[in-house]
């Protein structure tokens, strides 16, 4: 059976909605066809990712002023972080060329009518989807938060395919918006003391490197917060390509339990340590906020900074949106932490600014950061807990 359109989505592709529309149509009808899609669903919620003017480059910010002459979304739409804060950026080193693409990069979306919020929380500042809702979402560790913590549905999208997303309010139905290919595979019983954002990060490097595609069930976790899991799902995306896992009393998804089982022990997340870690790092960065810090990270953070100096040498990133830099503004930690010489960085992240060059190792509580400050700037990387972060930040 073919992909079969409704007579709305028949006028779209043939133009009746105007070229941004017909033009995000194809796409999303091709990506149908390939996947072998039987028709199409509507999302309620898109975030796009390549905002970065560092990956796009001019011709994806050509793409997107000839979308923008006619495109508008249809349905919320959000930003994954650019490639620097959109307001405070002179002060964080950037160019003013930089500073120009980045800026035209935003305003094409927001002439589409994208909420310019960039993050890759969009969860935590309001892009929020509810259980079992179809969304379309690009950013990985989102997506994987979206799935397996929230347990709403979506693939892994492109950039220009989440686009096509906002500017048709559908998506194809195929991948993770069908109940079949949301099950268990493989479960993973954790026999180690996993405590920390550092810890969940090395787990979802050990999973995520072990279960190669596999949707992994996961027991020995008794409790973990929202940052403790978006931690997880940055690491587990990222090491392992993995958009939906299930967490025994602790996700919400129905799933079924495998019954072939394999175990994390405290000597695999010793390995994954020491993988991030490089013996002669000198650490000149210290980056915290990978994913987007959320409000309760910020406050731990000024409170570690609070009345200290950050060390002549060392820099001091924490990536955050810019709606939680308001609040922490609002709620005095803004002040804190740039006093001590540290900034508080919204709309940008250290996987997509312009960083190479700039300095040679990272400290951070992040397993994904190290792997892109490695794989993107060539840093030597330490992964440690925030404590130990802050501390050799102001040493």
């Amino acid at each position: 059976m073919g992909l079969e359109l409704t007579e709305q989505e028949y006028a779209m592709i043939a133009g009746e909605y105007g070229n941004a529309t017909q033009k995000a149509m194809q796409i999303i009808t091709t990506l149908g066809e390939i996947y072998g899609a039987e028709r199409l669903i509507p999302v309620s919620s898109v975030q796009i990712a390549g905002v970065s003017y560092h990956n796009l480059g001019e011709a994806g910010l050509e793409y997107l002023a000839e979308m923008a002459e006619d495109g508008q979304t249809r349905v919320l739409t959000t930003l994954n972080p650019a490639g620097m804060d959109l307001d405070e950026w002179k002060k964080h080193g950037i160019s003013s060329d930089f500073a120009e693409n980045q800026q035209r990069v935003v305003e094409a979306f927001s002439r589409m009518g994208v909420v310019t919020t960039c993050t890759c929380t969009p969860y935590l500042i309001g892009n929020l989807p509810h259980y079992g809702e179809n969304i379309a979402w690009a950013e990985s560790s989102a997506v994987c938060f979206a799935n397996s913590v929230i347990g709403a549905r979506t693939n892994r999208e492109g950039g220009p395919s989440a686009l096509a997303a906002a500017l048709t309010g559908r998506t194809a139905e195929y991948g993770f918006h069908l109940e079949e290919n949301r099950q268990a595979e493989v479960r993973y019983d954790v026999q180690a003391k996993i405590e920390n954002n550092d810890d969940f990060g090395l787990l979802g490097e050990v999973i995520g490197k072990r279960t190669r595609k596999e949707i992994p069930y996961i027991t020995g976790i008794n409790d973990a917060t929202t940052d403790q899991l978006k931690s997880f799902c940055a690491s587990i995306a990222t090491f392992g390509g993995i958009a939906l896992f299930h967490m025994e009393g602790i996700t919400p998804n129905r799933t079924q339990i495998p019954s072939r089982t394999e175990v994390v022990t405290e000597g695999d997340m010793e390995e994954a340590r020491l993988r991030l870690d490089d013996k002669d790092a000198e650490i000149d960065f210290i980056s915290i906020g990978c994913p987007h810090a959320s409000i309760k990270e910020i406050e731990k953070v000024a409170e570690l900074l609070d009345g200290k100096k950050v060390a002549d040498g060392k820099t001091v990133w924490i990536t955050t949106a810019k709606p939680t830099k308001d609040l922490a503004t609002k709620m005095g930690y803004y002040d804190t932490i740039e006093e001590a010489g540290a900034f508080l960085v919204s709309d940008a992240c250290c996987a997509v600014a312009p960083l190479k060059g700039r300095f040679t190792g990272l400290m951070t509580d992040s397993a994904k950061a190290c792997f892109y400050a490695r794989g993107k700037n060539n840093f030597k990387t330490e992964i440690r807990k925030v404590e130990e972060c802050i501390k050799e930040a102001v040493e």
